[in-house]
């Protein structure tokens, strides 16, 4: 408001050349304004979790998928090279069949392992889960079953079991540290944000960010649910495309 007015007595100064009256002040007020300021708010300030906060999620995302990915590509491997999925030919059982019972089995593993994590984080380490509880659950289920698929998925491609154990641990570890389980990805720069929503430790990381380290509804990770959800299908369909006996 000082500015203003000082601003305001300079004009007229030097435009009337004369001491300037209320009058002259009160005309110019009603002139239009050249530079107009507009105020609104930008949201709440959203801190990069640090400490547990960072490391407990990003630590459970990542070691679900690398033990998933590689057990999972292993089991497969090795059951074809000794020939035991050569009996499941003869069984009354299809492909897609077989791979399902191959994916339930470590989608239960994947969820051992994530219930151990939860009670872990909040006994061993006092982390708060946050109040969307529900969501988060929904969110590492069906993150285990996406990991369950893409296990399904490596061990139908790989031909040894130094494949298939050097291709999980590295895509895992590629997709952990671009997804933002290593380190918070609001730090990063505005490209690498927006490649980790291109990923699915992505999907999931910010999602359990969302729900725990902001406070945002339920609501605001359905797109992430949506994406794992249809993620795990893509995978799950492939894995029964390209299963073979031998």
């Amino acid at each position: 408001a000082v500015y203003t007015t000082l601003a305001d007595l300079a004009l007229v100064a030097s435009r009337d050349q004369t001491e300037p009256t209320a009058r002259a002040l009160q005309q110019q007020r009603q002139q239009p304004r050249e530079i107009t300021l507009e105020v609104s708010t930008a949201g709440r300030r959203r801190e990069p979790p640090t400490g547990f906060a960072q490391a407990i999620p990003g630590t459970l995302v990542m070691f679900t998928l690398l033990v998933t990915l590689t057990s999972g590509a292993v089991m497969l491997v090795i059951e074809r090279q000794q020939g035991m999925l050569r009996r499941l030919a003869c069984a009354p059982i299809s492909r897609s069949g077989v791979i399902a019972g191959k994916v339930g089995g470590k989608w239960m593993l994947a969820l051992i392992q994530v219930g151990f994590a939860l009670l872990a984080g909040r006994i061993l380490f006092g982390y708060q889960w946050g109040a969307a509880l529900p969501a988060l659950l929904a969110v590492l289920v069906i993150w285990s079953a996406f990991c369950a698929c893409c296990g399904a998925l490596l061990g139908c491609v790989a031909r040894s079991t130094g494949q298939a154990i050097g291709l999980g641990v590295l895509a895992a570890n590629l997709l952990a540290a671009l997804g933002g389980c290593w380190w918070p990805i609001e730090i990063t720069p505005a490209w690498m944000q927006q490649l980790s929503l291109a990923l699915p430790t992505g999907w999931a990381m910010d999602a359990f960010h969302r729900l725990v380290s902001f406070g945002d509804p339920a609501s605001a990770i359905l797109p992430h649910l949506t994406a794992l959800a249809l993620g795990t299908l893509v995978m799950g369909f492939l894995a029964a495309r390209l299963f073979r006996y031998e």
